[in-house]
């Protein structure tokens, strides 16, 4: 919610927000960064899962989850401590999280890609991704940043140059009129589709295949818990987008609640896609021991 005291005179429950929203930003970052460094580390010690697609997408949603934390709290900090940040800092910090957040939502859809591809064309996969994750990965940072840099440069023309310099308590941001809600919403739509066929055609195909019958449990409650996660990611963004520029106690009330679930979202979505696979669950045993051995032998 991008308010300032200049148009909503309640500088108090801003200031109170984002105080409550560091706070779960710490609670957040912390959590997803321990189990990220524990999934890249037993990632990178393995060169064949080094090379799979689908942990190099891992680690970089692990990596956009916990640096949009880490964002999280600097930016929330900033407004929290009324810091006197200049407009273009405040812009920078934003840009970059929204970018990161923007990461998040990119790198579910691939992964729903990659699984369906995997899946649906087991003979092609390893020669065709082999050939093209590299390149998608690097398109994919390019469409967020000069998505981002559009959008900026639309909406952050009408201040003047000594206005982007002035110093502000709240730290105010764009990205709040009707070009950027819409591109949002355009934007969240289309990798939700994605993410939506790719699960339709893998659980088709797994149906047909006999992998989601009544004896495959897991395999259901696998697809059911991803969605149920994806809604929490997509959602929330959603009402952020509806709101907009909202006064009122019980749109702060809102707000906050929305913003609780989606942040302790990020902290599941290590445990859904990292540690739910079986064999990070089997080396994350063996990397253990090995620490725990490591350990005992030092002492």
């Amino acid at each position: 919610m991008n308010l300032s005291s200049e148009h909503c005179n309640i500088s108090d429950w801003l200031r109170l927000e984002a105080t409550v929203k560091a706070s779960v930003y710490v609670v957040t970052f912390s959590f997803a960064t321990v189990i990220t460094v524990i999934i890249m580390a037993i990632v990178s010690q393995n060169s064949k899962l080094r090379g799979e697609a689908r942990y190099i997408l891992l680690c970089q949603h692990l990596l956009c989850i916990s640096s949009y934390c880490g964002l999280g709290i600097i930016f929330q900090g900033m407004r929290a401590l009324l810091a006197n940040s200049p407009l273009l800092i405040c812009w920078v910090v934003f840009g970059v999280k929204l970018s990161v957040g923007d990461g998040i939502l990119f790198t579910l859809a691939l992964m729903a890609l990659n699984t369906y591809v995997a899946i649906c064309w087991p003979l092609r996969y390893l020669s065709f991704v082999d050939s093209v994750k590299y390149r998608i990965l690097a398109g994919t940072w390019m469409t967020i940043i000069l998505k981002n840099v559009c959008l900026f440069v639309i909406e952050g023309t009408k201040p003047t140059v000594v206005a982007v310099l002035k110093s502000e308590p709240l730290c105010p941001v764009i990205l709040n009129g009707t070009p950027a809600r819409a591109t949002g919403m355009v934007f969240i739509f289309l990798l939700l589709s994605v993410i939506l066929i790719s699960y339709s055609l893998i659980y088709h195909k797994g149906k047909r295949a006999g992998h989601f019958n009544r004896s495959n449990i897991k395999a259901r409650k696998t697809v059911l818990i991803h969605l149920v996660q994806i809604s929490l990611h997509i959602i929330p963004p959603l009402i952020f987008i509806g709101l907009g520029k909202v006064c009122g106690i019980f749109f702060f009330a809102l707000n906050l609640v929305v913003f609780g679930i989606f942040a302790f979202t990020q902290c599941f979505n290590p445990l859904i896609y990292g540690l739910w696979n079986k064999e990070l669950q089997s080396r994350l045993h063996h990397w253990m021991c090995f620490q725990l051995c490591s350990t005992i032998r030092k002492a």
